[in-house]
């Protein structure tokens, strides 16, 4: 079925048409024209390959309307980012095999592979090797015209692993800023186990917009549980010189390549939200739930056309004033029915019914399910195998909606023994008599790639560190991860779990 969107804005008192055709509105859009000369996309052809060149009065140009405009209409960037990006980062189209790729490969019977590589390692490699690291993964050395999410159905996020990344805490920190979070994400994905057959493996964003207050790529205590909608991407996340020639790599370009990329990987992407008043901006004045309703709408949506899948509501649980004696947020929350109007609009705004809505801290109560939400993150940790396989058994007969261990969350203070970790995802990845309705699970980066003993998950979303030693610059991904011999032999039995249900 072929739709047809049609959007109008005015900006500085000019008007601007977008037409948008898409195929089932489901990740691939097949035309994108913009009708307005000083937003006009001019290609040439390049005499040294197939890349294309564009002037800058036209994505930059739409770039800067689509700041100025505080209700987001669509993406309005290359329609292939991850090509314009290695084309950028490279000077040409071709991709070659990596050779410390095929060298450190964890290979299942099923061909889904990944690499074995110390995160700290695979973070001093250049953006280059690491997309050419994941074609070599594929054993298709292109990056396809058009890149599909991994598809799982529309209700995939009520059985999916969950796993939260911090792109802040993975910049680049040089002095007291940072930036490159995104491509240093681009760098951690060969090492991320792709879906199994039966679920998706999904990475969460701990941020994507910038943290209220300004100089957000700074260091020192910015909370990533803030937000300043409407006010770009985060430059922690992006990258300023990302330039060859006259072409630019637009922010809203670089976000939408790292999930090309990560949907080539066979990953599911997507973001944290928070949904307290008071933790929230729009272009830097107060957010109100009264008035600021639809800014919040149009924010996630700008998420979704940016390549996310899935959204992670922070506070989710309190919705309606529920269980307000364990409200740590600040400020007001959504009502009842402001929320199932906001997670309604959220899925049809986007023409996507498989968005997947994360509740924080929800439960298997039937409250969550009617709010739109797809899975919750609360009823036990995943210590035991029986207390896992008892809710599995409770909630397997709803497919719309289940409440899922937890291994570790974004509170983790970082006392918890590999031992321990281990044993919650074996009982969490475990935990079903049938794969197809195993209930969601929930993990942090840690739970992957164990952090250093001298910080911790929660450190990492309170503050915006440099970790480096003596001015070294790379020095500051060793002491942000765990580099011990007891680390790497936990990666390996993580793998192991991952690779137990991947070809289910």
């Amino acid at each position: 079925m072929l739709k047809k969107y049609f959007y109008k804005w005015q900006i500085s008192g000019k008007t601007c048409f977008y037409i948008d055709m898409e195929i089932n509105r489901n990740n691939i859009q097949a035309v994108n024209t913009y009708s307005q000369k000083s937003v006009a996309n001019n290609k040439t052809d390049n005499p040294s390959g197939n890349t294309r060149t564009y002037s800058a009065s036209g994505l930059d140009g739409v770039a800067v309307y689509n700041k100025a405009s505080i209700s987001f209409k669509g993406y309005y960037g290359d329609q292939q980012p991850a090509k314009k990006l290695f084309w950028i980062l490279t000077g040409r189209n071709e991709i070659y095999k990596d050779n410390e790729t095929e060298h450190n490969m964890y290979r299942t019977s099923c061909g889904k592979n990944w690499v074995t590589t110390n995160p700290e390692d695979l973070l001093k490699r250049s953006p280059e090797q690491a997309i050419q690291s994941i074609c070599t993964l594929n054993d298709h050395y292109e990056i396809p015209s058009y890149i599909l999410s991994p598809n799982y159905g529309d209700k995939w996020g009520r059985r999916a692993n969950y796993i939260e990344i911090n792109p802040r805490t993975i910049a680049l920190t040089q002095g007291d800023e940072k930036q490159e979070g995104l491509l240093n994400m681009i760098k951690l994905l060969p090492a991320i186990p792709p879906s199994s057959k039966s679920y998706a493996n999904c990475v969460i964003l701990s941020q994507l917009y910038p943290t209220k207050g300004g100089n957000d790529n700074k260091t020192g205590d910015r909370s990533l549980y803030t937000v300043d909608l409407h006010s770009g991407i985060s430059p922690n996340l992006t990258s300023r010189n990302l330039a060859r020639g006259n072409q630019r790599m637009g922010d809203d370009e670089q976000v939408k390549a790292f999930n090309d990329l990560a949907h080539i990987r066979g990953l599911k992407t997507g973001i944290r939200m928070p949904l307290s008043e008071g933790q929230m901006t729009v272009q830097g004045r107060p957010f109100s739930w009264d008035r600021d309703e639809k800014a919040f709408i149009d924010a996630c949506c700008w998420a979704v056309e940016l390549g996310f899948d899935s959204i992670f509501l922070d506070s989710a649980k309190h919705v309606g004033d529920y269980d307000m004696g364990n409200y740590c947020g600040e400020g007001r929350i959504p009502n009842y029915q402001q929320m199932q109007y906001i997670t309604s609009q959220i899925r049809e705004k986007t023409g996507r019914n498989d968005i997947s809505i994360i509740g924080e801290k929800c439960t298997d109560d039937s409250r969550f399910s009617d709010l739109g939400y797809t899975a919750g993150n609360d009823w036990s940790k995943a210590d035991d195998f029986n207390s896992v396989m008892h809710e599995f058994k409770k909630q397997r007969r709803n497919d719309d909606y289940a409440a899922g261990p937890v291994i570790s969350d974004d509170n983790d203070c970082g006392g918890l023994d590999l031992g321990t970790r281990l044993n919650r995802i074996k009982n969490a990845f475990n935990g079903y008599e049938d794969i197809s309705f195993r209930l969601p699970t929930y993990m942090q980066m840690a739970d992957l790639f164990p952090l250093s003993p001298y910080t911790n998950t929660h450190e990492q979303m309170m503050k915006s560190e440099n970790r480096t030693t003596y001015g070294d610059i790379e020095s500051s991904y060793n002491n942000i991860f765990n580099t011990s011999q007891e680390a790497r032999d936990y990666r390996m039995a993580v793998y192991n779990e991952f690779a137990n249900s991947i070809g289910q």
